[in-house]
């Protein structure tokens, strides 16, 4: 039987090569299939999430600000300006050891090497790529910490040479005049924004916007590309205030206030047929360059935030709404008596007898009795409606922020003894400016003009946008006008306000003198006064309204007369002739006052006042509202932001006469 063959059939040599192949074809097939279908995910799914990582590893979006608006004063000189600067900052992404680091910037930087190190550390974990380090920079100081931080074998396209730090733009406020009209002006914060003055209500013309760029930049993080895709640039503003007049303001203030050893004043100058505020001080003030060492109370901007009892310059309406009613004439008679006078069973007593006088005379020698007299024929009603048609008890619109309204009493909320008290300054709550434009008032003919603060606004690309102007509104006629600026006028030739007359020029105004409010004991303090004197000239065409009140000096002699007359004088003589006004009047080769004639009677008055209040007998009201000093702002000696005010009254004890109790009052014998 034969064998079978155990021999294997040979392999096909073309089928094994043709199976290999086929096999790589496969694999390439799937290979690429599988590459397709990433391509396909990547593409599809992914392409948003791709395309941000990669523009974000060679662009940023770059955001900075213009620089802040400048303020400028009506002759276009600087008030306030920015400054370009920069801010050194850490990117803590891009430093490897964060706690050396931060030693090494302590060190070289005078910083907290703990505190420094938390932050980063911080920054890292939230991947944040902006750490502050160091604002607002100037250039000497830039260039030495360039100097000083310098690391080897880094490689950087910006400055400093050093590992995760970097430089951004960034500005600086600067205020040429320092402390001149700095309640005014104002002060912007670390932020740039406005904290106080005209800063505060223009910030929104003055904030430099944001700009955005964008940046393109290769491996090493160099710049080849920028686009600007969003852009708005701040304005300008220009002020009524000349600096010329502003420094001649403060520095009278200042020299009236350290001359009678008093503890503030403020001043305010008005042009009388525009409604413009050529100057308007505070004293003691401050310097925005350095906000940080300011009092707070310094930075308050009395002259319309806080609220006094004006004394004897509120007869101006007295006698106003007299004349308006044609009760009397200049020249007409009116008898003082026995120099007191008794109303709802409270006594008013004059300084000084003054006898039958002229209604010029009795302005003159500020006789309380003969005002009263005049406010009782004008009546409660017209009076009251004087006082609002006058301004007082309402803001007066100025462009600054935190304006008072002061206090001013419905009538029938009066008192029996109220529109007695009312018509020689009480009971009532002024700020300076009101009392300035009612002055003005009185200056232009009757006709009141809203006072204003802003001459223009300059944006970028447009044409200047004047200031709000506003009608001029009548409140009484030119023939009472005229009438009151005779009375004035006798003011100072021959009455109380004489240290006010003028080499060269004629003036008119009034003298005030007010006890203050003590809001402890509930009662006025007869050791503390608020004196005023507010003019105007010159005399029979006035160009300006000056009015100075300084509270409570205490050297020599107190009354308004003796120190806020001489600021006026002062003041007035030294702007008149820059203003290019005529002369009108001659010069004074001598001392006009021989002898005063006093606005308050001794202080043993208000003791007998208060002996009556023991017995229980009643005695006139009399107060003197003291607004309370202002809440630290946000750069003042603590680290917190907060603005000025917003338009409401700040004031803080502003207790009208009123409120005060029956056995609180003293004996009314103040003019």
């Amino acid at each position: 039987m034969a064998r079978k063959s155990t021999r294997k059939k040979k392999a096909n040599p073309r089928q094994v090569a043709f199976t290999r192949f086929m096999f790589i074809v496969a694999v390439f097939a799937v290979w690429m299939l599988g590459i397709s279908a990433r391509l396909v995910h990547l593409q599809v799914t992914q392409h948003d999430w791709l395309r941000e990582k990669a523009v974000d590893q060679r662009q940023d979006v770059k955001k900075s600000k213009l620089l802040r608006g400048t303020i400028y004063d009506r002759d276009n000189r600087p008030l306030a300006m920015s400054i370009r600067v920069k801010s050194l900052y850490a990117d803590p992404t891009e430093i490897k050891d964060i706690d050396a680091t931060a030693k090494i910037l302590a060190k070289s930087l005078k910083l907290d090497a703990v505190q420094l190190s938390k932050q980063l550390n911080e920054g890292k974990a939230g991947k944040k790529r902006f750490v502050p380090i160091l604002k607002k920079l100037d250039e000497e100081t830039v260039q030495k910490i360039n100097k000083t931080l310098v690391a080897d074998n880094i490689q950087k396209a910006d400055m400093p040479r050093f590992e995760g730090l970097h430089y951004s733009e960034d500005q600086t406020r600067s205020y040429p005049y320092g402390t001149m009209a700095a309640q005014v002006i104002g002060f912007s914060n670390q932020d740039d924004t406005g904290m106080a003055g005209i800063e505060q209500s223009q910030d929104d013309i003055l904030h430099g916007a944001v700009i955005k760029k964008l940046q393109e930049r290769d491996r090493l993080g160099r710049i080849y590309d920028e686009t600007v895709f969003e852009r708005e640039r701040p304005g300008d503003i220009s002020l009524t205030i000349a600096a010329s007049y502003q420094f001649k303001a403060d520095q009278a203030l200042e020299n009236g206030v350290k001359a009678a050893n008093a503890k503030s004043g403020m001043a305010v100058v008005l042009s009388v047929k525009t409604g413009e505020i050529l100057a308007m001080s505070n004293y003691p003030s401050f310097d925005p360059n350095s906000i940080k060492d300011a009092v707070p109370a310094s930075i308050t901007n009395h002259s319309i935030q806080s609220v006094y009892s004006p004394g004897s310059v509120m007869k101006l309406v007295t006698y106003g709404s007299g004349l308006e009613k044609n009760l009397f004439k200049p020249d007409d008679q009116i008898d003082a008596g026995n120099g007191t006078i008794e109303v709802a069973n409270h006594k008013f007593t004059d300084s000084h007898h003054v006898g039958t006088v002229s209604y010029s005379q009795a302005l003159a020698h500020s006789s309380n009795v003969c005002a009263i007299k005049t406010g009782l024929r004008v009546g409660k009603d017209d009076f009251f409606s004087m006082l609002q048609n006058m301004g007082f008890g309402a803001r007066t619109g100025v462009e600054l922020p935190a304006e008072t309204a002061g206090i001013v009493r419905s009538p029938d909320k009066w008192n029996g003894d109220s529109l007695a008290s009312m018509s020689i300054g009480y009971e009532i709550g002024v700020t300076a400016l009101q009392m300035a434009s009612a002055f003005a008032t009185i200056a232009n003919d009757g006709v009141r003009i809203q006072p204003r603060l802003i001459k223009e606004i300059r944006k970028p690309e447009q044409a200047p946008v004047a200031g709000n102007k506003s009608e001029g509104v009548r409140v009484v006629s030119v023939e009472t006008a005229r009438n009151l600026r005779t009375m004035l006028r006798q003011v100072v030739l021959t009455g109380t306000g004489r240290r006010a007359q003028l080499n060269g020029y004629t003036s008119a105004g009034k003298t005030g003198t007010a006890w203050k409010f003590d809001p402890v004991a509930k009662r006025v303090d007869p050791s503390k006064y608020i004196s005023s004197f507010i003019g105007m000239a010159p005399a029979d065409n006035p160009e300006i309204v000056i009015a100075v009140v300084i509270d409570e000096p205490r050297n020599g002699a107190r009354d308004g007369g003796q120190v806020a007359a001489p600021v006026f004088k002062n003041i007035a003589e030294q702007l008149l002739p820059e203003m290019n006004v005529k002369p009108d009047g001659s010069e004074i080769r001598e001392e006009p006052v021989a002898q005063d004639i006093p606005e308050l009677a001794p202080s043993k008055n208000v003791e007998k006042g208060t002996a009556a209040d023991k017995q229980g007998g009643k005695t006139a009201a009399l107060t003197a509202p003291k607004a309370a000093e202002p809440k630290k702002p946000a750069d003042v000696k603590k680290g917190s932001d907060k603005k000025q005010g917003n338009g409401k009254k700040i004031s803080g004890n502003t207790t009208a006469a009123a409120g005060l109790p029956r056995r609180d009052r003293a004996e009314l014998v103040e003019s």
